[in-house]
C-alpha cells in the first residue's frame, strides 16, 4: 500500500480565495517577468536594429506555439496527473509520473531542436514571409530552436512544482532568467551589434539558466516530489497516461498554433510594416493575457489536487471563484489598453504606420478580452479534471476551423487587415458560449472517479 504524503494546506485547506491567489499570484509575477523579457527582445530589437529585424522578431509567436504546442501539451497532461497523485497522497505513483515527464521532454527538446533547424526556411516561405525579412527571421528561428532542450526542461520542471504547489520557486527563477535576458540582449545587439540571431542566443541562454535552477531546486528538495537523477526514464504505463491526459491539449496548442500561422501569413501579405505593427501589438497584447494564463494554470492545478482528495464542494467555488477573477482582470487590462494602445506601440517602433496598424489591431481586440478569460479558465478546470479533450476540440473548432474559414471568405470579399483582426473576438466569443453551456450541462466533477473505475476493470 502507498503511503500518504503531507500535501500543500494552502490548495487543499482553507479559504479558497486566500489559497488561489497565494499560488496563482506567483504564477502571475513570474509571468510578467516572462513577458517583459520576452517584450525586452523586441524593444532593443526595435530601437537598435530596423524595421525588417523588428518584423522578423516580432512574426514569432505563432511559428513557436506550433512546433512545440504538441509536446507542451504533454507536459501539461503531466502537471495534471502528478497534482492528482499529489492531492489522493500517491507517492509512488507521483514519482514516477515526474520522473516519466522529465525523460520525455530531454527527448523532446532534442529532437525540437533538430525539427526547427531543418524545416524553420520551408515554414517561413510557406508563411509567405517577404523577402526582405526572410533572412533574418532564418537565423531568429534556427537560434531559438536550437535550445530546445532547455525550453522544454525548464516548462517541465516549472510545471512539477506548480503541480505540488510550489510557485514562489519558479517565480525566482524567472526573475533572475529575465534579468540575464535583458543584460545580454543589451550586450549582444545594442553593444556589439551581433543582430537578430544574437536576441534568441539571449533567450536560449537564459531559459538555460532557469532549467538549471528548477532541476536543482528539484533534485536538493526534501519533499516527497524530490527529483532523482538515476530514476528519470520512461515508464510506459505512466507515459500512456500522461499522453491521454496531456494529448488533447497537445493537438490543441499546436492546431491552433498552425491555424494562427495562417493568420500570420494573411498579415505578411500586408508586408513588413504590418507585420511590425501587429508584432508590437502581440508583445502588448501579451500583458492583458498574463490574468488569463495564470488563473488557468492555477484553477487546472487547484482542481487536480481538490478532486484527487475527493472535495467536490471545494472544487466548485474554487471555479468559479477563478473565472470571475480572471475575466474581471483581463477586461481592466482590455480598458487600459484601449487607450494607451498609441503610446505603448509607439514603444516599439515610432513610424507612423507601424504604430497605426499596432492601435487598429487593439482597438478591434482588447475589449473582448473577458471571453478569452472565460474559454481558457473553463479549458483549465475541464483539464484538471481530466477531460481535456472537451477544450481541445471545442477551441480547434472555434479558433482553428472557424477562423481560417472566415478570414479566407472574408478577405476575397473585403481586403482590409480589419478581416483579419476582428476574427479573434469573434472565435473567443463563440467558444466561450459552448464551453459554458457545457460547463453547466456535464459532470466533468466525477471524471476521475470514471476513469480509475475503467483502469480497475
Amino acid at each position: 500500500m502507498n503511503r500518504k504524503i503531507r500535501t500543500q494546506p494552502s490548495l487543499l485547506e482553507g479559504p479558497i480565495w486566500k489559497g488561489l491567489l497565494a499560488f496563482a499570484l506567483p504564477i502571475f509575477l513570474g509571468n510578467l517577468f516572462q513577458q517583459l523579457y520576452n517584450t525586452a527582445d523586441t524593444l532593443i530589437v526595435g530601437n537598435f536594429l530596423d524595421k525588417q529585424s523588428l518584423a522578423a522578431v516580432s512574426s514569432s509567436s505563432n511559428l513557436i506555439l506550433m512546433l512545440i504546442g504538441l509536446v507542451n501539451g504533454i507536459a501539461m497532461g503531466a502537471g495534471v496527473l502528478i497534482a492528482k497523485f499529489y492531492g489522493a497522497g500517491d507517492r509512488e505513483k507521483l514519482s514516477t509520473a515526474i520522473h516519466t515527464g522529465l525523460a520525455f521532454a530531454i527527448t523532446a527538446g532534442l529532437a525540437l531542436s533538430l525539427i526547427g533547424v531543418f524545416l524553420t526556411p520551408h515554414i517561413l516561405r510557406w508563411m509567405g514571409t517577404p523577402e526582405d525579412v526572410l533572412p533574418k527571421s532564418i537565423a531568429y528561428f534556427r537560434t531559438y530552436f536550437l535550445g530546445g532542450l532547455a525550453m522544454f526542461l525548464y516548462n517541465i520542471s516549472m510545471g512539477i512544482l506548480q503541480s505540488v504547489g510550489d510557485s514562489r520557486h519558479p517565480l525566482y527563477y524567472l526573475i533572475l532568467s529575465s534579468c540575464i535576458n535583458v543584460v545580454l540582449d543589451l550586450i549582444f545587439v545594442a553593444g556589439f551589434h551581433w543582430g537578430v540571431a544574437s536576441a534568441a542566443a539571449a533567450t536560449v541562454i537564459s531559459q538555460g539558466v532557469s532549467a538549471i535552477l528548477c532541476l536543482r531546486q528539484l533534485i536538493r528538495c526534501d519533499e516527497v516530489y524530490r527529483v532523482e537523477p538515476k530514476k528519470i526514464r520512461i515508464d510506459g504505463s505512466m507515459l500512456k497516461q500522461i499522453v491521454r491526459f496531456g494529448l488533447p491539449a497537445g493537438i490543441q496548442n499546436s492546431v491552433i498554433g498552425f491555424a494562427n500561422v495562417v493568420v500570420q501569413s494573411n498579415i505578411n501579405a500586408f508586408g513588413s510594416t504590418a507585420m511590425a505593427g501587429c508584432g508590437s501589438y502581440a508583445k502588448v497584447e501579451g500583458f492583458a493575457f498574463l490574468p488569463v494564463t495564470c488563473f488557468a494554470m492555477g484553477l487546472a492545478t487547484f482542481v487536480g489536487q481538490n478532486l484527487g482528495a475527493k472535495q467536490y464542494d471545494r472544487v466548485k467555488k474554487g471555479a468559479r471563484f477563478g473565472i470571475l477573477c480572471s475575466m474581471t482582470l483581463a477586461e481592466l487590462m482590455g480598458v487600459a489598453i484601449w487607450f494607451g494602445a498609441p503610446v505603448l506601440i509607439r514603444m516599439f517602433n515610432s513610424d507612423p504606420e507601424v504604430v497605426a496598424f499596432g492601435v487598429q489591431q487593439a482597438h478591434a481586440e482588447c475589449m473582448f478580452y473577458c471571453f478569452l478569460a472565460l474559454s481558457h479558465c473553463i479549458g483549465g478546470i475541464f483539464r484538471g479534471s481530466g477531460k481535456a479533450s472537451v477544450p481541445m476540440v471545442i477551441m480547434v473548432a472555434c479558433w482553428c476551423v472557424v477562423r481560417v474559414t472566415y478570414i479566407t471568405v472574408m478577405v476575397h470579399i473585403w481586403q482590409n487587415i480589419l478581416v483579419v483582426f476582428s476574427a479573434y473576438p469573434l472565435t473567443w466569443s463563440l467558444s466561450s458560449i459552448i464551453l459554458v453551456i457545457y460547463y453547466f450541462k456535464s459532470d466533468w466533477l466525477h471524471n476521475f472517479e470514471r476513469l480509475e473505475a475503467r483502469q480497475e476493470k
